[in-house]
């Protein structure tokens, strides 16, 4: 239970539910609340901070809102596994981004074939509809579980490269620019929201029409010539893309434009 006391909490002149949201999150941070445990109930907090049910309702509402907790109707509240994130400031491999942060990752190969490029695909690579590509699925998993499909569109020639090459432990990225010695340049992304299909079903391990999250990337070389073409879904408990939005460039665009 979080060190605190109504007199205590009063002298802070931050509102009340900010206060005990803030407590509360630093116990859920430091492992006083590990995951899937269970909070305290509305009326131990109420009688720890010595506060309205309507004050502590507040503070777990802003908690659920963050992601920190989840509530089961007529059971209480829950600690929320903490999720993984990668920032996309910066063109990474999955595995690039999560080994700089600890993570142990490991790939399935459960597709790697050849097969002609449909109308979207060959549009998307800059090549003739029913021109020969390498399709590769892997299923990327966060130590140990499974935490997103990747499905890869990349030319036959560059294909026949990686299809030798060990992508079973390492990133496609790392694979194009040192096995292959192409420069990366930089990558159109757009990420929406789908449920999952039986495909996703298996591969993630998530209930048919759970909500997965689907991050479309086009890659191309320091030429921008696209070499890379990818359908990314990440289990919607389990990952985070995170951005960082500047106003003042998008200021400065804006007037650019005009």
């Amino acid at each position: 239970m979080p060190k605190s006391s109504g007199n205590l909490i009063q002298l802070s002149p931050a509102p009340l539910y900010e206060q005990i949201k803030a407590a509360l999150r630093a116990s859920i941070l430091d492992g006083t609340y590990p995951p899937h445990s269970q909070m305290p109930s509305e009326s131990e907090l109420c009688a720890t901070f010595d506060v309205s049910r309507i004050t502590v309702r507040q503070a777990l509402g802003d908690l659920q809102k963050e992601g920190l907790v989840f509530r089961l109707h007529g059971k209480g509240t829950f600690v929320s596994k903490p999720k993984a994130f990668q920032n996309v400031t910066a063109l990474q491999g999955f595995a690039e981004a999560m080994s700089s942060m600890g993570y142990e990752i490991v790939n399935q190969l459960r597709v790697l074939r050849f097969v002609q490029a449909n109308a979207h695909v060959a549009e998307k690579l800059a090549l003739p509809e029913g021109a020969r590509v390498a399709e590769i699925h892997r299923v990327r998993l966060l130590n140990r579980e499974p935490v997103s499909l990747e499905v890869t569109w990349v030319p036959e020639e560059l294909g026949k490269r990686l299809s030798n090459a060990d992508l079973i432990t390492r990133d496609i990225f790392l694979i194009i620019e040192n096995d292959c010695g192409i420069a990366l340049g930089h990558a159109d992304v757009s990420i929406d929201a789908i449920l999952a299909d039986d495909e996703l079903v298996d591969a993630l391990q998530v209930e048919e029409g759970a909500p997965v999250l689907r991050i479309e990337r086009l890659t191309h070389d320091a030429d921008g010539a696209p070499i890379d073409y990818e359908h990314l879904y990440f289990r919607g408990d389990a990952f985070q893309y995170r951005f960082r939005v500047d106003r003042q460039k998008a200021k400065r665009t804006a007037k650019g434009a005009r």
